[in-house]
């Protein structure tokens, strides 16, 4: 079996009072609701098409999600269009919003750290570029977080530290703000969004490679919307590189 699994093979797999079964049946419970229509249209779709890939970590740290990522990234094309990897960790005592964030970034610099690959020459090493994406096996992957400690922005929020990893390549011909049919996409989403949260939309929330926009502060959104700071200049090995004060910490 790959390191990852179909919506099928977490219910064939794990008994229902596990904590896998459970924390799944949260997520497609959330994201099928008709009541109350999720904002991410495109994982919706992913999803009813049967495109999501899962997997349980744990730990979650770097060295357990490494080869997990690497084998999806390696095998996404063929999975189709709408295709994510969604990586759920063990539920545990709830923490503060800032704990959360800083894992979240710690465990991306440690990806990065264990990556062997080469980043794509068009995907800069700052994160504060409008072209910089977090990167793994030589693909640029859109990455979201959600956590037990969102309360106002229900979007982000989960029973248990959850990644989601989409590879850049999903959202080719989605994103062309200069497309009719794409502009209702995103005016849907914004406003289920507006529907779905307490808080209102983010205002940092754009398409990669507009002039301004930052990927980075898109990661992880908290309840409030204070436009997040850089935590790191570079990831990896890109950033011992970068001679800051703050070296190694997240700011």
């Amino acid at each position: 079996m790959t390191a990852y699994l179909t919506g099928d093979d977490v219910r064939e797999t794990f008994p229902n009072a596990s904590w896998q079964r459970i924390v799944f049946a949260e997520f497609e419970a959330t994201l099928t609701s008709k009541s109350r229509p999720f904002p991410c249209i495109f994982g919706v779709t992913g999803l009813k098409s049967n495109m999501l890939r899962y997997a349980f970590v744990d730990p979650l740290d770097p060295e357990s999600l490494a080869p997990v990522l690497r084998e999806y990234v390696a095998n996404a094309r063929g999975i189709g269009k709408m295709t994510s990897l969604v990586v759920f960790g063990r539920p545990g005592p709830v923490q503060s919003i800032d704990a959360y964030r800083d894992r979240f970034w710690n465990l991306l610099d440690g990806l990065a750290r264990l990556d062997p690959s080469p980043r794509p020459e068009t995907v800069p090493e700052h994160l504060d570029t409008d072209r910089w994406e977090f990167c793994f096996g030589g693909e640029p992957i859109f990455v979201v977080c959600n956590s037990p400690a969102h309360v106002l922005r229900q979007s982000r929020r989960s029973t248990s530290f959850m990644i989601t990893f989409q590879p850049r390549w999903v959202f080719e011909g989605v994103t062309d703000t200069q497309d009719p049919a794409v502009l209702r996409a995103l005016s849907a989403v914004r406003e289920r969004l507006a529907d779905f949260d307490v808080v209102e939309p983010a205002p940092y929330l754009g398409a990669y490679g507009e002039p301004g926009t930052r990927e980075y502060q898109q990661y992880f959104i908290d309840d409030s919307n204070a436009p997040p700071a850089c935590p790191f200049h570079a990831l990896g090995k890109a950033r011992d590189k970068d001679l800051t004060k703050d070296k190694g910490k997240v700011a």
